[in-house]
């Protein structure tokens, strides 16, 4: 995401089949400060990406043709990192959870309310600015601004996971965030409350499900053994641990951490 100057009006790309509910939007983001522009389908939205720039993506799940889901799994794929917050009618917790890991930024169910959504739309964007500008905390990690653990490392510059015969591994920009909120605090136990602030800025409805789903998927793509974690270890009632090295923490000393 490029970096935006801070008195700029953000661009938002509405993307909805429900050509009513679209200039409803369009109006009420102009009034709050944000240019706005539409689509109605995965084809109209692949068209504006090419005209215009966008600093965020509402993106509905029920489309005709291809789906929000599809949507965000391809744009994803294709390395867009353009921030995205998914909108549905359904109130099912599997979409929710499934918009979340295929990586979308948030989730809110319709029919909500426009200022609800503006307050959304710019917690996501204060995220979003904060991972793109360098981190002071995270350059004292290593000069290198790269941080080995296990048989990985992660550059931060660059927001890119590699193995350890220096292939890269494919991550989410979520992953990407959460992993470097536990590579700035290694060997300390963080609870799911400090990991819903720090990472999430509370200003996500994020739910305890979706970092444990992160976390496991993490756990796929870094440990040796997915089902017996040396890097990212649960901590019994507390939450997760980050040890980049093999020596053992507190909390695993006193048989806490798994």
């Amino acid at each position: 995401m490029r970096a935006m100057n801070a008195n700029a009006r953000p661009h938002v790309l509405i993307v909805d089949d429900d050509l009513r509910l679209r200039e409803l939007l369009v109006r009420y983001l102009d009034q709050q400060g944000f240019d706005a522009f539409v689509a109605g389908d995965g084809r109209e939205l692949d068209q504006q990406l090419k005209r215009h720039h966008a600093d965020l993506i509402v993106l509905d799940l029920m489309l005709p043709g291809e789906d929000g889901l599809a949507i965000c799994r391809r744009l994803r794929g294709q390395g867009v990192e353009t921030p995205i917050i998914m909108l549905t009618a359904k109130g099912d917790e599997v979409d929710r959870i499934v918009g979340l890991e295929i990586g979308a930024d948030d989730y809110l169910p319709k029919p909500g309310s426009p200022r609800e959504l503006v307050a959304r739309m710019r917690a996501v964007l204060r995220r979003a600015q904060h991972s793109a500008a360098p981190s002071s905390a995270a350059a004292t990690l290593a000069p290198s601004r790269r941080v080995a653990f296990g048989a990985c490392h992660l550059d931060l510059d660059e927001r890119r996971l590699f193995g350890a015969g220096g292939e890269e591994i494919d991550i989410s920009a979520a992953e990407f965030d959460l992993l470097a909120l536990f590579a700035r605090h290694p060997n300390r136990p963080l609870n799911r409350d400090q990991i819903m602030e720090q990472a999430h800025n509370r200003g996500w409805d994020v739910f305890d499900r979706s970092i444990d789903l992160r976390v496991m998927r993490l756990r796929r793509k870094i440990e040796r053994n997915p089902d017996k974690p040396e890097v990212l270890k649960t901590v019994r009632n507390v939450g997760y641990v980050f040890v980049p090295t093999s020596a053992p923490t507190p909390a695993a000393s006193r048989g806490g951490a798994t």
